[in-house]
């Protein structure tokens, strides 16, 4: 089993490689991510050929941001699960951080919604990430929008800073998740909340899917049942916990080859298809940073399968 600092460096090399391809539609093209795009074959289009992304795993997970206020083609690299900024009540003035901000998609649409008198911070520990959302950036003109280098289980930031957290598809990257909520509750100012969209289970992950770091970045393997993501957020000190939007996610044969022999398919697709065994999903999950002595800290958990 890897350790978290070799996936880390996983993690890092494959983001890297998927910023440092060329700028013209980036990674997967536009925001229509599909089986021909690096979301899901590893190619630089949304329908035809391109750069591969050597080991990349296939994954169709993104969804269309075309029509969010905001969105900047060149930013959106299909990389998300989710569509977080679209549920995470950004009001003008507010500070907003995006954790695991890529090239800048969720930061940019953040930023129409916060106005020239708000501010937007992405994090990002990728460094060809950072560049290419920089100059994206400074390409838009935008003097408050920036991104910084760093990693979410120990964040470069103060307490109490944000209004407001995003992130799309990057917490189940992260080895720590205890530590990743835990600094997403210390940079929220008291009141404040956060708005992400990630991968859960429902029931256990195969083997040959849990162990590898390929699959890991292709955000699967390192994903955590859903009762325990949620279970995970309350513990924190998170409260008015909600799922906002929830959606199931099937991978295609060609993907679980990679990973499982063809009996293990033939069984993952007999459990699939009873719909009690096992599951992946994309879930965006809103919850609140409580305020001192005037709100309880016990969650409320709204949406399908809630945590209580």
């Amino acid at each position: 089993m890897e350790t978290a600092e070799q996936i880390k460096e996983v993690v890092r090399q494959k983001y890297g490689a998927i910023a440092e391809l060329p700028d013209a539609n980036g990674c997967c093209g536009s925001a229509q991510p599909g089986p021909t795009s690096c979301c899901g074959s590893a190619q630089a289009g949304p329908s035809s050929p391109g750069p591969e992304i050597e080991g990349n795993v296939p994954i169709m997970m993104a969804q269309d941001y075309q029509e969010l206020n905001g969105y900047v083609a060149d930013a959106d690299l299909g990389l998300g699960c989710g569509l977080p900024t679209q549920f995470a009540r950004i009001r003008p003035g507010d500070v907003v951080v995006d954790l695991g901000s890529g090239a800048g998609n969720d930061c940019f649409v953040a930023r129409a919604e916060t106005g020239e008198t708000g501010r937007v911070i992405g994090l990002d520990m990728t460094p060809p990430m950072i560049d290419r959302a920089r100059k994206n950036a400074k390409a838009l003109g935008f003097t408050n929008v920036e991104f910084v280098y760093g990693d979410i289980e120990d964040m470069p930031f103060p307490e109490n800073l944000a209004d407001v957290v995003v992130s799309n598809c990057v917490m189940n990257l992260v080895p720590d998740k205890h530590k990743a909520f835990t600094e997403t509750f210390r940079i929220l100012k008291p009141g404040g909340h956060f708005s992400i969209s990630d991968i859960v289970l429902k029931g256990e992950l195969p083997e040959g899917l849990q162990k590898d770091a390929e699959m890991y970045v292709g955000c699967v393997s390192g994903a955590i049942r859903k009762d325990a993501y949620l279970q995970l957020i309350q513990d924190t000190g998170f409260f008015n916990i909600q799922v906002q939007k929830e959606r199931e996610i099937t991978l295609p044969d060609e993907v679980l080859q990679n990973y499982l022999s063809a009996d293990e398919v033939a069984d993952f697709r007999q459990q699939d298809k009873g719909g009690s065994a096992w599951g992946i999903y994309s879930v965006t999950v809103f919850a609140q940073k409580p305020m001192p002595d005037t709100e309880t800290k016990t969650a409320v958990c709204c949406g399908p399968d809630c945590c209580n």
